[in-house]
């Protein structure tokens, strides 16, 4: 218990900052940036259920997001009420993750990631192509933000705290998973399926499972992206973006909660705030990312947190050894 009261006061500070950001942080363009930093964290979870805890590689998670997005639009578009488009958008999405996953899941490893590769283009192409259903590359406009409870979202602050919440249950839900029997079976089909499978376990169902996972957070958050910018465009459904979530999870720590969200904070800033400033920030975001894997190669958070490890025992010592000294100087006669 004394072990767990830094980490839980911590995470109390951390909430308490960000429930407050609004009020200490005037500028609306920032609180836009928070919004941004906190949707595209819950893409980058949901998308490290599958890489982080799964093992399974995946570059085709921006169709999910695009689809969820695209549901909501047209559904909402064509005169249906906000919650019919959010219940609608997560069901299709969830559904077409239980099909990436019935073909995907036939391989692993390489195979998965260009299977999923190949499924995110199709969905790409569908986008572009298909402009009778999603107005092609002109995309589609979202004139108004959903009202939940009658609260209106139209400002900054409003919609900053309704994607808090919703971000602090999906990092509840992740701390859930983790802890569950579900998780534990999800990292043992990651480093031992042939044991797993002795064991009775049924790999492939198991990783179905965290598929669906996957897609429901991934669903969320497109939702939220259409919600913020209130366009949605087959941009959205390209490669880049199943690249630039993986990059979120990958340089923040793979098969942790806080390392997609500290991926995400820093490729949302680099793009939104460092741009403006950078002309070639996408090359410092490169430097940035090659600096993390060569010098912490599990990535940020857990590169860090080894690093305090090693420096903690070392502090203890030290300080143990001065109140030694101490204590026998004051000893002396």
């Amino acid at each position: 218990m004394k072990r767990r009261l830094p980490s839980m006061t911590a995470a109390l500070v951390v909430v308490a900052a960000m429930a407050t950001l609004p009020l200490w942080l005037a500028n609306t363009y920032y609180i836009n940036v928070a919004s941004q930093i906190l949707f595209w964290a819950i893409f980058a979870l949901g998308l490290n259920v599958l890489v982080g805890y799964a093992g399974l590689t995946s570059l085709g998670h921006a169709a999910l997001f695009a689809m969820s997005g695209y549901t909501a639009a047209i559904v909402v578009t064509a005169g249906g009420a906000h919650l019919l488009g959010a219940v609608a958008a997560i069901a299709m999405t969830v559904a077409t993750a239980a099909v990436f996953a019935v073909l995907a899941l036939r391989a692993t490893g390489i195979g998965f990631l260009m299977i999923t590769l190949a499924l995110g283009q199709i969905v790409w192409g569908i986008a572009y192509r298909w402009a009778a259903l999603t107005n092609g590359d002109n995309g589609i406009n979202f004139k108004t933000r959903p009202q939940p409870f009658g609260i209106d979202l139209t400002s900054a602050p409003a919609f900053y705290y309704a994607v808090l919440l919703v971000f602090l249950t999906a990092v509840m839900t992740m701390a859930v998973f983790v802890r569950s029997p579900l998780g534990a079976a999800v990292r043992g089909t990651r480093d031992q399926p042939r044991r797993m499978t002795a064991l009775g376990y049924n790999v492939w169902l198991v990783r179905f499972a965290a598929f669906l996972l996957s897609g429901f957070w991934t669903a969320v958050a497109g939702l939220l992206f259409l919600y913020y910018n209130q366009f949605i465009s087959p941009q959205v459904a390209a490669l880049q973006t199943s690249a630039e979530a993986l990059l979120m999870v990958i340089s923040g720590g793979t098969a942790t909660i806080l390392g997609p969200i500290a991926g995400a904070a820093i490729v949302v800033v680099m793009k939104t705030v460092v741009s403006a400033y950078v002309e070639r920030w996408n090359m410092v975001l490169g430097i940035i990312f090659v600096l993390i894997i060569s010098f912490m190669p599990d990535g940020l958070v857990p590169g860090i947190s080894r690093l305090v490890r090693s420096m903690w025992p070392q502090r203890r010592s030290n300080v143990t050894g001065e109140r030694a000294a101490k204590a026998a100087s004051e000893a002396r006669p």
